[in-house]
């Protein structure tokens, strides 16, 4: 048979060192206080468990964040550039656009100019020489204006402009009302057309 007799080297120094699975596993009753301690231990560790998921969530939001962020950056600077793209298709329609602008409006002005000038034998004899010579003078100058206006460029048209809005900006609401009313009586008629 086993040496069943404790030694002082082997037998429990205090009651409260004895666990409580110790002493559930012998069939010792547990007492409030083991409860009392297994049950914050099991609480305690709930709150680790419970940190430890929070931080693993947080490095998930945080990894998850940071790859929307990009994909936001990356769209975005696509964007800007599809934006630069349409701008400068924009800049040279519109640059092509004043150009046929600028070529119409000459042509215009010298088929004024020339329809003036032959009807001014016309005025002659209907109206007197006086009012010939008027329709002539005209016709002259509308010529002359169509001629400047072929022969500058498109910055120097611009220049013109604005140093005519400088020296008389009346004139310039008023001749930019007019233009305006007429475009807009050009795109109307226009878009009936279609």
């Amino acid at each position: 048979m086993a040496d069943t007799t404790m030694t002082p080297d082997n037998a429990p120094k205090n009651s409260a060192a004895v666990k409580a699975g110790d002493l559930a596993a012998a069939g010792a009753p547990v007492s409030a206080s083991t409860e009392e301690t297994s049950a914050k231990g099991r609480f305690t560790k709930a709150i680790e468990e419970a940190k430890a998921g929070a931080e693993a969530l947080k490095g998930e939001a945080l990894e998850k964040g940071s790859a929307y962020k990009t994909k936001v950056s990356d769209t975005a600077t696509d964007w800007v550039g599809e934006a630069k793209v349409y701008a400068g298709q924009a800049k040279e329609k519109g640059a092509e656009l004043a150009v046929q602008g600028k070529a119409k409006a000459s042509d215009a002005l010298s088929t004024l100019g020339k329809t003036i000038s032959d009807t001014a034998t016309t005025i002659d004899e209907k109206l007197g020489v006086q009012y010939g010579d008027y329709a002539r003078t005209a016709a002259r100058s509308i010529q002359e204006t169509a001629a400047k206006l072929e022969a500058k460029d498109l910055g120097e048209l611009g220049d013109d402009v604005k140093e005519f809005v400088k020296k008389s900006p009346g004139v310039a609401i008023g001749v930019a009302a007019v233009a305006g009313f007429a475009i807009a009586k050009l795109l109307s008629s226009g878009g009936s057309d279609d």
